[in-house]
């Protein structure tokens, strides 16, 4: 009979065969070993069952939820405020609609094992299926949001917002415009997102993918490796400027000339002086696509000096984006670090919402290459969740987790018919009410449970109430009563709970 430790043993030595790359079948015939004896400590073994959620994934209390909600409310109410319809896809794509598409982070697909027939991925992210709903529809112009789950094998660091399984909140306007006009009201999204949250002081940074390749031409760079220091110079917001020059220098094979021009110009951030200044740099402005990217992110700017929202706005060379598919502008709004009251060490977060054009991506999936132009921007759900949380935790807000109007009570005894009675009439009428599940609850105990969950106002029933066909309503906080007449009831909670 198999014990721990030899089910341990052997655990080992599949993972030493692995890692020694041992034939397939060898390895094969040890796995359907470790099997076996896992299966023969059976009943011994499910004792040993951990409860916990997979790596990376977590569950969401009713408290959290109320809070979630709070946050997905404000920001569906701003992607309707700018006119989006909604779609959804399915949760797994084929493998192949995925693939090519992530540049170095296709390593962190989630492939589905086979189940004979298609070859199946979780999706990654909103933006892909949107590109694939698009061509295969042959929809050349919409404007949409889609707010649901994605999945990545990524590392999670779960206290800064980094799941495996997490929400994202995308808003895209696809279609042939006059250039600039939806990127300026994507970033506007952005602005007005962020700021309704209230979730401290933050900054949009902006850039153009064809600014960042005419740069990495004239720095020297080779074509094959501008997706690669692209990714590198992605890092620049986690690592210094010299970490990033070795891993250019050292790993990817860029010479040490190129990499220290780059960084010259990496390091610039600022405004509408900044783009004038570049579009006078010597170098640059002979770059065609360079040119044009500085001309468009002029462009940007006017519009969004109109919007009035470029005080939280800097165009910044370091902003790469590491995704394959982004084409034109690109952008990325981050928390800046803020020291609060209540918290000692200030909550860092990073990034909080990106997007950018993607002119090419549905050209990709459509048979004869049709290319509709695409901008868009995603919403950092999580991460935003996680300093909402944070915030209320400090500040010690009740927060309900129901939107109960009023508890159906009563003083004596024998009264369950009336409540279920009275009750029934209120959920008919459209009142949000409970009451205990109990024959005869004591008052206290129904007094308290509304001070316990938040409940405004008490309907309380009793036999002289009966008698004169009123109902006493009873507001929580202040312990005020007032007879109701029965048939007046539903208007007077509607009234009370609508200024609460």
């Amino acid at each position: 009979m198999a014990d721990e430790a030899a089910v341990r043993a052997q655990a080992d030595t599949v993972r030493r065969l692995k890692q020694e790359k041992a034939e397939p079948d060898e390895i094969a015939k040890e796995v359907a070993k470790l099997l076996e004896m896992k299966a023969q400590l059976g009943d011994e073994g499910k004792s040993k069952f951990v409860l916990k959620t997979p790596k990376g994934t977590r569950d969401y209390s009713p408290k959290q939820m109320a809070i979630r909600e709070r946050v997905f409310n404000a920001i569906i109410n701003c992607f309707k405020r700018h006119g989006a319809e909604v779609i959804d896809t399915p949760v797994f794509e084929l493998k192949e609609t995925l693939t090519g598409k992530y540049g170095e982070d296709s390593k962190l697909i989630y492939d589905l094992k086979d189940q004979g027939g298609e070859l199946l991925s979780l999706r990654y992210d909103l933006t892909v299926p949107f590109a694939r709903y698009l061509a295969m529809n042959k929809i050349t112009n919409i404007k949409r949001y889609h707010i649901a789950k994605v999945y990545r094998r990524d590392n999670p660091a779960m206290t800064r917002g980094r799941y495996r399984e997490f929400y994202q909140c995308d808003f895209d306007i696809a279609g042939q415009f006059d250039p600039m006009i939806p990127d300026a009201e994507c970033l506007k999204i952005v602005h007005e997102i962020l700021s309704e949250l209230q979730l401290g002081d933050f900054l949009i940074k902006v850039n153009d993918r064809r600014i960042l390749d005419g740069m990495f031409a004239v720095c020297g760079v080779p074509d094959s490796k501008f997706r690669t220091i692209c990714s590198s110079v992605d890092k620049l917001d986690k690592m210094p400027w010299d970490d990033v020059r070795s891993e250019m220098v050292g790993e990817k094979g860029l010479s040490p000339e190129a990499a220290d021009r780059i960084g010259e110009y990496v390091q610039l951030h600022g405004g509408l002086d900044l783009i004038e200044q570049l579009l006078q740099d010597p170098k640059l402005s002979q770059n065609k696509l360079a040119k044009e990217g500085l001309g468009d992110m002029k462009l940007l700017f006017e519009y969004l000096t109109l919007f009035g929202i470029t005080g939280k706005i800097s165009f910044d060379l370091s902003l790469a984006r590491g995704l394959d598919y982004y084409t034109g502008v690109i952008f990325e709004a981050v928390l800046l670090q803020q020291e609060n009251d209540h918290v000692e060490e200030s909550v860092s977060v990073g990034s909080v919402a990106g997007g950018g054009r993607y002119d090419g991506l549905v050209g990709m999936f459509d048979p004869k290459g049709r290319k509709v132009p695409c901008v868009g921007v995603s919403i950092g759900i999580e991460r935003i969740f996680s300093i909402m949380e944070q915030k209320v935790e400090a500040s010690a807000e009740k927060i309900r987790t129901t939107e109960t109007q009023v508890l159906v009570a009563s003083a004596q005894k024998k009264l369950l018919e009336e409540r279920l009675k009275l009750i029934s009439e209120l959920w008919d009428a459209g009142i949000k009410a409970e009451m205990l599940y109990k024959k005869n609850p004591k008052l206290l105990n129904q007094l308290q449970y509304c001070e316990d969950t938040g409940i405004p106002l008490v309907a309380i029933v009793g036999e002289q109430e009966l008698k004169d066909g009123v109902v006493k309503l009873r507001v929580v906080a202040t312990r005020e009563e007032v007879d109701v007449r029965r048939e007046s009831l539903v208007e007077e909670i509607k009234t009370r709970t609508s200024q609460s």
